[in-house]
C-alpha cells in the first residue's frame, strides 16, 4: 500500500483486551448500582470514549451517577488492566514492517490517556508509535478530531495515511474525511457491520493484513 502512516485502534485491533473491558464495565455498573447488561451491550461500545459509552449504555445517567461509574471502571481497570494487554500474535511483526519501510505508526483509541499510557507500557509496544490520540484529549469517535490532529501532526493528508480498526465507530471516523480504512474482525463488530462504512478491505487474520499493508 502507498501510504506514509498506519493509524491503529487499540483494543481489540492490537491487544486482545475486549472481555478485560467488558468484564469492568460490568464491574463498574454493578458496584454503583446500576443493572447489570448483556455482555454484547458491553462489548458493543467499545471504542467510544467511557463518557459516551456510558451514556449510550445507561440513558439518562445523572453527572453524580457517571462520575461514581468511571471512578469504579477506572479503578477496576488499573488494577488489573497489565495482565490483560496481551498483543495478538502477529501485530509486532506489522510494527517492525511499518518502521523498517520508514513509515509512521500511530495510535487513535477511546480509551483515556492515563489507560493508554499503561496499556503502552505493560505491552512493550510504546516505542513503535510515533504518535497518539486518546478520547479525554479530543472528540470521541466516531467523530473524526483525533484522525486530523494526527494528520496535522505528522503533515500528512487523509488520504496518505490508513485507518486499522475492529469498530464501526473506527470505519465512520475514517469515512469521514475520505481516509481509506481496513476493518480487522477479530475484535467486537462483525464483518457487514464494517462494511457498512466502505473501508477498502475486510481482513480476519493478521498475516493477510500485514500483506495489505506492504
Amino acid at each position: 500500500m502507498s501510504i506514509k502512516a498506519a493509524i491503529f485502534d487499540w483494543d481489540g485491533t492490537v491487544v486482545d483486551s475486549v472481555e478485560h473491558i467488558t468484564d469492568c464495565l460490568h464491574h463498574a455498573s454493578t458496584t454503583t448500582g446500576f443493572e447489570s447488561l448483556e455482555r454484547a451491550a458491553y462489548r458493543d461500545i467499545i471504542g467510544l470514549g467511557l463518557v459516551e459509552a456510558l451514556k449510550r449504555l445507561y440513558p439518562g445517567i445523572t453527572p453524580d451517577q457517571m462520575a461514581a461509574m468511571r471512578e469504579a471502571y477506572s479503578s477496576h481497570f488499573m488494577a488489573t488492566s497489565a495482565a490483560h494487554q496481551r498483543v495478538f500474535p502477529g501485530m509486532t511483526d506489522i510494527l517492525q514492517d511499518l518502521h523498517a519501510s520508514q513509515r509512521h505508526c500511530a495510535v487513535a483509541t477511546g480509551k483515556s490517556r492515563r489507560g493508554l499510557n499503561l496499556a503502552l507500557q505493560a505491552s512493550q509496544l510504546e516505542p513503535w508509535f510515533h504518535i497518539t490520540r486518546c478520547a479525554d484529549e479530543t472528540r470521541s469517535k466516531p467523530d473524526p478530531a483525533m484522525l486530523l490532529e494526527i494528520l496535522q501532526h505528522l503533515e500528512l493528508e487523509p488520504g496518505d495515511a490508513i485507518m486499522i480498526g475492529d469498530t464501526t465507530y473506527d470505519m465512520a471516523m475514517a469515512e469521514a474525511i475520505g481516509m481509506p480504512a481496513i476493518g480487522v474482525t477479530w475484535g467486537v463488530h462483525p464483518p457487514e457491520q464494517l462494511a457498512m462504512h466502505k473501508p477498502v478491505a475486510i481482513v480476519s487474520d493478521i498475516k493477510e493484513l500485514q500483506q495489505l499493508l506492504k
